[in-house]
């Protein structure tokens, strides 16, 4: 009777559900240097399990109250106490998605990165504006967010900001491959100089289907020696984003962003440019024109032009437009 009793109660211990029991997978965080109470004292604050007492046994029976790895754990649905040490002894961690899209500033970029992972954004931030670390890299400070490319990468919730940077530096090599090398040697250009064009193409246009196009206006001003006079970098010389009409007046700001007074490319990108923005730039159109401007019928496309008269012709349809529509 006895052995039937221990051996029940052996089988309770290890094959029993004591996990989300009648509740949906959910997720246990263990930070740095936990130990197995703190463990214990997250699994009863957020209800996750049943039985503390039997977990624990089987715990230090399988040594895993000596072996705490941190991390972020899925903790599944009617999941049992040996399956549940079996992951966490192990270390088996289920990656977070990390995905940034649409980013602007540095400050956004670190916010986005920061919130799905276990580092605070100070301690990125600290490492971004380290001109070692960007020199590391092979970068300075104003270029070192194009090693970011927007993506979904699968991380681990308590990488380091270190490991982040060295991630996201693999994956910048693995997109400079020696195709797309060469096509920017071809273009005179370094690949952070790629990243600072096809930020100012993203700026211009949301249509995938125009940013060759628009990409092939700001190649042939450069090759001609003519200032870029790209609207997008006088608004991100001015930090206003808001702004819905560039006038003259803004064209007078002193800052190395502004390129209707600097010739070339800015010091740095204006934002984070996708990879279709970047194939952009490295697969231009190639053609002659020199100028463009929105379309007056808002449709988010662009009118190009070969000539300044001819360009002119298109600004003031589309300033007309504006001024229907109140736009000051």
């Amino acid at each position: 009777m006895v052995t039937v009793t221990v051996t029940f109660y052996g089988y309770q211990l290890i094959k029993t559900p004591n996990f989300q029991v009648d509740k949906k997978d959910a997720y246990l965080y263990i930070p740095q240097g936990a130990n197995f109470k703190t463990v214990l004292d997250s699994l009863k604050k957020n209800d996750q399990i049943q039985n503390t007492v039997s977990f624990a046994f089987l715990s230090k029976l399988m040594k895993y109250q000596e072996n705490v790895k941190p991390g972020r754990y899925l903790i599944k649905r009617s999941m049992t106490n040996q399956d549940a040490v079996r992951m966490l002894r192990s270390g088996k961690q289920a990656p977070v998605k990390l995905t940034f899209n649409n980013v602007r500033l540095k400050q956004d970029l670190i916010k986005k990165v920061a919130k799905n992972v276990n580092f605070k954004p100070a301690q990125l931030e600290k490492l971004l504006n380290d001109p070692k670390v960007a020199s590391k890299y092979g970068f300075d400070t104003t270029t070192i967010v194009s090693m970011f490319l927007p993506n979904t990468y699968q991380v681990y919730w308590n990488t380091s900001p270190e490991k982040l940077l060295d991630r996201m530096h693999r994956e910048y090599k693995k997109f400079w491959n020696k195709s797309r090398l060469e096509k920017a040697k071809n273009l005179g250009m370094k690949p952070q100089e790629v990243s600072v064009l096809a930020s100012i193409v993203q700026a211009e246009t949301n249509k995938n289907d125009e940013k060759a196009r628009i990409a092939g206006v700001y190649i042939n001003r450069l090759q001609k020696g003519i200032p870029l006079e790209a609207d997008p970098t006088l608004v991100f010389a001015l930090q206003d984003f808001g702004l819905k009409r560039v006038l003259n007046k803004h064209k007078e700001i002193k800052s190395p962003y502004n390129t209707y007074k600097n010739k070339g490319l800015p010091p740095g990108p204006i934002n984070i440019p996708s990879i279709s923005s970047l194939k952009a730039v490295l697969d231009y159109e190639q053609h002659d024109y020199l100028f463009f401007c929105a379309k007056a019928d808002f449709s988010g496309y662009h009118a190009f032009a070969k000539t300044n008269a001819q360009h002119e012709r298109n600004a003031r349809l589309y300033h007309k437009a504006l001024n229907m529509r109140r736009i000051r």
